[in-house]
């Protein structure tokens, strides 16, 4: 499995290690912010951000591979590997081969089409017409959400969290409209759609 050190361990009686969970991301600020106030006794939240130069997803898909090189992994322990990215700048090629280096390596996808911010702003309400950018996000995001001072370097969990369940069904409800037309989810095309609720649900089962 590439680079990451992948080791099979016999149990020698000890107390059992609780799984980790790696999150790899863009940047250091919206994603990281939000993911840290994510707590388990189940398992051990990791958050690895990369620095902006790997925003293109083949690129993080590369980085996350050599920067697991220097973690250790146990998926015979529920050790698990989640990339987290928006669309940006990605052309499809970048997305298509970010999909089979990831699927290569183990590696689970978390798309954003266009932004993160997008999963913020399904707490609040349905989003199907396409939006242009991140930019454009947060507009719609200020204008339903009461949050007008919103910047990405916010802290936003404690007021998204009361929603998370409307959130968790608008998100899965716009996938399933996707995934029923026969459209691809990890493609410029896709806009909107967002799967962070696949990796807040995992969290909250492993809680």
């Amino acid at each position: 499995m590439g680079r990451i050190k992948e080791i099979s361990r016999t149990s020698t009686g000890k107390r059992k290690r609780n799984p980790v969970v790696y999150i790899i991301c863009e940047g250091s600020e919206t994603e990281v912010k939000y993911f840290k106030r994510f707590r388990s006794r189940g398992c051990h939240i990791d958050i690895q951000p990369l620095p902006s130069q790997y925003k293109s997803a083949d690129r993080l898909i590369q980085k996350a591979r050599s920067t697991m090189g220097n973690n250790p992994y146990y998926p015979d322990e529920g050790d698990t590997i989640w990339c987290v990215f928006d669309r940006d700048d990605n052309t499809n090629t970048m997305l298509r081969t970010a999909q089979t280096q990831a699927t290569k390596e183990g590696y689970k996808i978390i798309f954003s089409n266009p932004s993160f911010e997008l999963w913020y702003l399904f707490h609040f309400t349905d989003q199907n017409s396409a939006i242009e950018d991140s930019d454009s996000v947060i507009r719609l995001l200020k204008r339903n959400s009461g949050m007008e001072q919103y910047e990405k370097s916010n802290d936003v969990y404690d007021i998204l969290k009361p929603l998370q369940g409307d959130a968790m069904m608008r998100a899965k409800r716009r996938l399933s409209l996707l995934e029923a037309s026969g459209a691809e989810l990890l493609c410029r095309e896709s806009n909107p759609v967002t799967s962070v609720c696949e990796l807040v649900e995992y969290l909250y089962q492993h809680k």
